[in-house]
């Protein structure tokens, strides 16, 4: 007779009389030693991941700069927009000094309520480009989301609450870290109500959704779904707390100037009227901007009041936009430079073309970010022809860019 086959554990290679148990496997065995050993390994790395974890959310610590400061390195990234850089400045300040005040003895119980912001002004203006610098620089979990997906709670779409979502998953869903983030929420104008009477059908995307925004923008607890979208009953919720968290809302308010021009009688006539005054402020009319403008484009009384801190950005004028192109840190002339340089290619561009996409950008009121689109339709050919060809150098013309700008389907563009 044949010897029976003795099992070995897959793992040490000891012989099932040489171990006190021997579990079984699919093809391979593992003794009781080995579990212990494997387990052993599974806890220390385990261990030395969360520790991971644990260190680079201490080192995110919190950077509270003064408001001066705070405008300083605004300047580095954003040309313009003084007012609404001060404005921004001490409302982020006087917020997160909040957070990190200490308590003292013969402290009053005075509690300083937060400042949500919201920022009016022309697309192209640079409301999200603020936002992102100032998480930037206090180096605290940031969060930009769309006002246009959600509804209201119970319709196709998504809830107020996955906003949160997005700020849990950029710092690993530490709730501690989240609760002392920024939220930046983008078009908040696309969810004001159709009229400024409260209507008798339901406004799901609207009104709705300015409705479910109240308690969390004041600050409450909110069961947060941790994949976002829709809640189900079966779905484990995180609990994040809203009353440190800053909300800034940015919207273009199209349509909000005659609002605006109303309240301000900018069509008054007579002997005593001063023509350049009106005319000024015919040019930029959201530099007087207020809550009851606000109100009247559609936000409800209970948001506005949730949102005490309101600030506009003016429009690009050509002066603004030349410098845009050349003088902060990531403008882009650096942008397009760099790119060519990843090439070994010198790019040279004439004094002549920037002046020019500045006339373009103006004509076409494409704001700041029609400059890369411009940028980009003028300067496709070259990225496309050089790569791989031995040219060192490019010199852009004022002659090439103006072909190159004809040929393309942009300049086929109506003015408004």
């Amino acid at each position: 007779m044949s010897k029976p086959n003795i099992l070995h554990c897959s793992f040490c290679g000891r012989s099932k009389d040489e171990v006190g148990i021997l579990i079984a496997g699919q093809e391979s065995h593992i003794c009781e030693e080995c579990v212990v050993h494997a387990q052993e390994i599974v806890e220390q790395e385990l261990g030395e991941q969360a520790q991971t974890k644990k260190t680079k959310h201490q080192n995110k610590k919190l950077v509270v700069k003064k408001p001066k400061e705070i405008k300083t390195f605004l300047d580095q990234y954003i040309i313009g927009q003084t007012d609404a850089k001060k404005i921004l400045a001490v409302a982020v300040y006087n917020h997160y000094k909040r957070i990190v005040q200490k308590p003292k003895a013969n402290d009053d119980d005075v509690e300083i309520e937060k400042s949500n912001i919201i920022m009016v002004g022309e697309t192209g203006t640079g409301k999200t480009l603020l936002a992102k610098t100032i998480a930037k620089m206090l180096n605290v979990p940031f969060a930009i989301v769309d006002a246009t997906v959600f509804t209201e709670a119970g319709y196709v779409g998504e809830d107020v609450e996955s906003m949160l979502t997005r700020l849990l998953q950029n710092c690993d869903y530490n709730v501690e870290a989240a609760e002392q983030g920024i939220v930046f929420i983008d078009e908040i104008d696309k969810i004001a109500r159709r009229q400024d009477n409260p209507s008798i059908t339901r406004d799901v995307s609207g009104e709705g959704v300015q409705q479910g925004l109240l308690k969390m923008l004041e600050g409450t607890e909110v069961l947060v779904p941790p994949q976002g979208g829709r809640k189900h009953p079966d779905q484990k919720m995180i609990k994040v707390n809203t009353s440190n968290i800053l909300f800034i809302c940015g919207g273009a308010f199209d349509g909000i100037n005659q609002i605006i021009a109303r309240r301000i009688n900018t069509n008054a006539i007579g002997f005593n009227v001063n023509k350049e005054l009106q005319d000024y402020q015919r040019q930029n009319l959201l530099q007087f901007v207020n809550a009851q403008d606000i109100k009247a484009f559609g936000i409800i009384p209970e948001l506005l009041g949730r949102l005490p801190i309101i600030t506009y950005l003016n429009p690009l004028d050509a002066e603004t936009l030349r410098s845009i192109l050349t003088e902060p840190k990531n403008s882009l002339v650096k942008q397009f430079n760099k790119l060519f340089d990843l090439e070994n290619i010198k790019l040279n561009i004439e004094n002549e073309v920037l002046d020019f996409m500045v006339a373009k950008a103006l004509e076409y009121k494409l704001g700041a970010r029609g400059l890369r689109s411009i940028f980009e339709t003028i300067l496709n050919e070259a990225m496309f022809e050089l790569p791989g060809s031995e040219e060192k150098e490019f010199n852009l013309t004022l002659e090439y860019a103006k072909s190159m700008f004809e040929k393309s389907k942009m300049s086929m563009l109506k003015v408004a």
